[in-house]
């Protein structure tokens, strides 16, 4: 709970920098107090907080996953100072929002009753419907706004009624004492009837196929640094907290939403990807991209072993730095020729060649060719859900496989065009070299080494 205190009080210093020069230190406020928090989470909880153990406990996976949404917020954060050149009047309210977000997170990753993860969720998508909205002269940014709010509003209806049909039964919020009832009491009409209606709210968080449907239009218009944020972060901690309710409180049902999950992760691997081959627009693209990953992060449901929380973590960090990779190019070519299709990215490793190249990795990472942190990471969720859905794998595999033809088009564009279209003296900044070369050094590391990942984040 010391990380999250810290996150917040860095979230309400950078919003009332605003008062000062056009809010031009928030950043560098945000990225001091998330280096704080990332060295602060390495540290044992102040014994303090233990009388809320019960509303929120700060172990071992809380810790990890805590570690990856800050390490992933602070590389956007690093990039904001060119992708917000064009919101210097509320760049402070952007940055404070994205940590207020960040604070609904972290709530999610170690939250011990329904009532946290209510409060969880709704503190992560409050400020998320505000910043898909930043581009207030953009038809598109205020349509994926209103969008993102109303499909949010029924989100959460879906979920306060789950979480009311749970305490209803079970007569707890508490996540051990719904895991006695539901182990007690596996056909109970209205518990299940409750595992169910969570399940899809979290899966509209997650962006999980049939209730993904905002998802293109909310990740096109929103900015794209904002897009980077809900692709990675946000999916981060969606997750996760669809993981640890149904693996601790709703284990004792396993089988009534095992099922239902198996036919969203088919629609999603299968839909997705077929849709990502229809765009002509790489941040589109990119958006069904995101929901093709959430139906592979969705395998490590299926044939759990005790190593299921590092494959969920390993995938889920690998993933956000190659969302990362991919959304810092976009968002350079998107100020320069302020469009996203195909078409912009011609030639840009002509001019570039180090943006383009972080970008191909990362795509190609995505894909999970070999060598890379995509790879190792779709490796072992496909290794583990061998175990028990074969046929989801096989899905997936093919999900995969078609992947590889829309991202293989985004890379030609920006490769094997002889001239480039970039005649411009403008150059991208050292800030956005030095964070290429993190991720092209991440990325293949960890696809060579990837028990490094467990050493570096103190496993």
């Amino acid at each position: 709970m010391s990380v999250l205190i810290i996150v917040f009080l860095t979230a309400v210093v950078a919003l009332f920098s605003g008062v000062f020069e056009q809010g031009k230190f928030a950043r560098y406020i945000g990225i001091l107090g998330l280096i704080i928090a990332l060295y602060v989470s390495f540290l044992p909880e102040c014994s303090f907080f233990e009388q809320y153990r019960h509303m929120y406990e700060y172990g071992p996976n809380t810790a990890l996953f805590t570690k990856i949404s800050i390490v992933t917020t602070l590389l956007l954060f690093f990039l904001g100072g060119f992708a917000f050149s064009n919101h210097r009047s509320h760049q402070s309210e952007l940055y404070a929002l994205m940590l207020f977000a960040l604070c609904g997170g972290i709530t999610l990753f170690g939250f011990q009753n329904m009532v946290t993860l209510f409060l969880g969720v709704e503190i992560l998508s409050i400020p998320l419907y505000v910043m898909a909205g930043a581009n207030k002269t953009d038809l598109r940014s205020n349509e994926a706004s209103i969008k993102y709010f109303l499909m949010g509003a029924f989100a959460t209806g879906f979920l306060l009624f789950g979480i009311a049909f749970i305490y209803g039964s079970a007569g707890s919020f508490d996540l051990y004492k719904i895991h006695d009832f539901g182990t007690a009491n596996p056909t109970n009409v209205m518990f299940i009837l409750g595992v169910l209606l969570i399940l899809c709210a979290l899966a509209f968080k997650v962006a999980l196929a049939p209730f993904h449907m905002w998802s293109p239009d909310v990740y096109y218009g929103a900015p794209s640094l904002i897009t980077a944020f809900m692709a990675s972060v946000v999916k981060i901690s969606g997750f996760f907290a669809l993981f640890r309710l149904m693996t601790i409180g709703f284990a004792g049902v396993t089988h009534d939403w095992i099922n239902v999950l198996g036919v969203f992760l088919i629609i999603t691997l299968l839909l997705a990807n077929v849709m990502g081959l229809a765009q002509t627009n790489a941040k589109r693209m990119l958006a069904y991209s995101s929901v093709s990953h959430a139906g592979y992060i969705g395998l490590v449901f299926f044939g759990m072993t005790s190593l299921s929380t590092y494959n969920l973590a390993f995938y889920l960090f690998a993933y956000s730095l190659s969302t990362v990779g991919v959304f810092m190019c976009l968002i350079w070519v998107e100020k320069l020729k302020r469009e996203t299709s195909f078409g912009a990215f011609k030639g840009l490793a002509k001019s570039e060649p180090l943006l383009a190249t972080t970008a191909a990795i990362s795509m190609l990472s995505m894909a999970g060719v070999p060598l890379t942190a995509g790879f190792m990471g779709k490796f072992a969720l496909f290794s583990q859900a061998m175990n028990g859905a074969a046929f989801l794998v096989l899905v997936a595999v093919l999900g995969s496989a078609l992947s590889i033809a829309y991202y293989l088009r985004l890379i030609i564009a920006m490769f094997f065009f002889k001239e480039t279209t970039f005649k411009t003296s403008e150059k991208v900044t050292l800030t956005y070299n030095i964070v290429a070369v993190l991720i092209i050094a991440s990325i293949i590391i960890l696809g060579v080494f990837p028990d490094l990942f467990a050493k570096q984040f103190g496993l």
